[in-house]
């Protein structure tokens, strides 16, 4: 099994790749990254995360 933080560099470099890309994205990087980790709790992370998804769409629509 891979160390937490060498998952993290990994992924880190083609996530900040893409936010620079994209215009207002990464304003909204934060709010992706945020709603993306709460969605990963079983059964209430969808719903938990409506207002981190909202965030992230008001920035990048």
């Amino acid at each position: 099994m891979r160390s937490l933080p060498g998952r993290i560099r990994r992924l880190a470099l083609p996530v900040l790749i893409a936010a620079s890309l994209s215009g207002c994205g990464l304003a909204a990087a934060p709010c992706r990254v945020v709603s993306a980790v709460v969605k990963a709790i079983p059964v209430v992370g969808h719903q938990a995360a409506a207002p981190t998804d909202a965030c992230a769409a008001a920035l990048d629509p």
